[in-house]
């Protein structure tokens, strides 16, 4: 068979998939939680250090810190295992299992305990003859049979990979294991790899199919324990966010990755800005830290009430950059309901705090308006901001001033942005 006979039936048979896969009823707001990877990656080695090894000890010790530690009444629901959990081999039966010094209750044990405490469990999987770790993948053959072993354990969600398997492989692939999820019976959250491993872009990525399929998915490179990696992430989506932005919604969603909040690699600064700029892209809000440990002001960032709101408005509209200044000033804007807006002011500057000076008119606000506004961080309110009032913001470096405007008399149409326009650089927010 030629190659584009091939890549041709691969396509019909994707896009003829979807109505069949993915319909579950979850993610309706970004999902929020905990993830191992970013912070105790692929550490094995419980003899040597047993606190941060890859074990049933860390899990339950974080989903005690969900549940004791303020977290779970917020919306950190998720506590999600990564990569490294399973035994090197399948068992007799060829059935995945843990592995048995590290988890020697087992994965639905852990499970058990996690939903007692008011949480869910995530686990990892991998599309391919191994995952990127090592362990035992999830080869086409054993998609159903490793869904309805995820399902048996009490699984809640499933992260699937893409390490060593082809691009034709994960077309039949991720689909089929959103067809194996359902068919269990049992509601599990669908986090696909897929997308990061085809480039993140059409041609080869098609956001219709993807949104169809699953419920989040991760489309570019890993984030890191630094400042330069948040930033790449950022680079990508805005660049490229004529694309992403309209693939967001309620039930799918873009994964930028984990907050790297309270690790090592950001100042307090750069933390407020993950947090912010995740917040106005929608993005799942996965944290990636030791929750035993974690520092008051990074608690206390990503436990701010008014951000967690903003990030599960119930419109599930992802924000745009739709200003980026000469003075390595940007301007992020996320529609919400009830007419309101978030706008994230943030700086590229390394030199000193700026003073940054604009209207509501300038960002293309609708005219003759008033808008009562709430620093997100401070909880200051400015009561009236007419749309024509110039205002300024002290913008510190690689800092933002994030703001939640909501009008003072509700508009007799919601403005907000048309879905699938790809605005470009002409962008104005219009009436619907």
């Amino acid at each position: 068979m030629g190659a584009a006979v091939l890549s041709g039936l691969v396509l019909a048979l994707t896009l003829a998939l979807p109505a069949l896969a993915l319909d579950n009823g979850l993610a309706l707001t970004p999902p929020m939680g905990w993830l191992a990877w970013e912070r105790f990656r692929c550490n094995v080695d419980c003899q040597a250090d047993p606190r941060n090894c890859i074990s049933e000890t860390l899990f339950f010790e974080m989903a005690d810190r969900l549940a004791e530690d303020g977290w779970r009444e917020l919306g950190y629901k998720y506590i999600n295992i990564d990569d490294c959990w399973a035994a090197k081999q399948r068992d007799a039966v060829g059935r995945l299992v843990p592995d048995p010094q590290r988890f020697p209750r087992g994965i639905k044990a852990l499970a058990d305990y996690v939903h007692a405490r008011g949480l869910k469990l995530g686990i990892y999987g991998d599309l391919g003859t191994f995952t990127c770790g090592g362990y035992p993948g999830t080869t086409l053959d054993l998609v159903e049979q490793d869904a309805q072993t995820f399902a048996e354990w009490g699984v809640d969600m499933l992260k699937l990979d893409g390490c060593y398997s082809s691009g034709e492989e994960q077309a039949e692939g991720y689909p089929e294991m959103a067809r194996a999820l359902n068919a269990t019976g049992r509601p599990i959250m669908y986090s696909c790899s897929w997308p990061a491993y085809q480039g993140g872009l059409p041609p080869k990525v098609n956001y219709t199919v993807l949104a169809e399929v699953c419920n989040l998915w991760r489309n570019y490179d890993d984030i890191q324990d630094s400042w330069d990696s948040v930033l790449s992430i950022l680079d990508w989506f805005s660049e490229n966010q004529d694309v992403l932005q309209p693939a967001a919604g309620p039930g799918h969603w873009n994964d930028p990755d984990m907050l790297i909040i309270g690790n090592f690699g950001l100042s307090y600064e750069q933390s407020r800005s993950q947090m912010a700029l995740w917040t106005v892209m929608a993005a799942p809000l996965l944290v990636s830290v030791d929750l035993r440990t974690i520092s008051p002001s990074a608690k206390e960032i990503l436990q701010n009430r008014l951000m967690i709101k903003i990030n599960q408005d119930p419109l599930g509209i992802q924000g745009r950059r739709i200003v980026k200044e000469k003075s390595l000033i940007e301007v992020f804007l996320r529609p919400l309901s009830q007419a309101a807006s978030a706008l994230v002011f943030f700086s590229r500057r390394t030199d000193m705090p700026f003073r940054y000076t604009t209207s509501l008119a300038k960002l293309h606000f609708p005219k003759d308006a008033a808008y009562e506004v709430q620093d997100v961080y401070s909880g200051k309110i400015i009561s009236i901001l007419k749309t024509e009032d110039s205002f300024s913001v002290i913008i510190n470096p690689s800092g933002v001033v994030m703001w939640y405007v909501s009008p003072m008399v509700l508009p007799a149409q919601p403005w907000h942005v048309v879905r699938q326009q790809a605005p470009g650089k002409g962008f104005h927010p219009v009436l619907l």
